[in-house]
């Protein structure tokens, strides 16, 4: 696992249950400002997706990246809610980390 990898599943697990983030500050927290595309790819290849809360982490508009009619995009959503999440139409209220 790559010294990047490693940072950011490090920021991943950091983030506080009830809170969500964007890729860009993942990266940025990780020591990578400006590899929001990294933080996505180490998302994409997640060994255990059941463990890393991957569901934390949305586009800088408070929108999920993927698409709410997908299964992604549709688990996402129900866990974020189950975690006290709001969201208005499509977009998270917060609160953000």
């Amino acid at each position: 696992m790559s010294e990047a990898t490693h940072a950011i599943l490090a920021t991943l697990n950091a983030i506080p249950k009830g809170c969500v983030t964007s890729y860009g500050e993942v990266a940025k927290r990780a020591g990578f400002p400006g590899y929001a595309r990294l933080v996505c790819r180490v998302l994409r290849e997640l060994p255990d997706r059941g463990r890393t809360p991957w569901w934390r982490v949305v586009r800088a508009d408070g929108r999920s990246a993927m698409s709410a009619d997908s299964p992604g995009g549709a688990e996402q959503r129900r866990r974020l809610k189950a975690e006290g999440i709001v969201f208005k139409g499509e977009k998270i209220q917060g609160p953000w980390w």
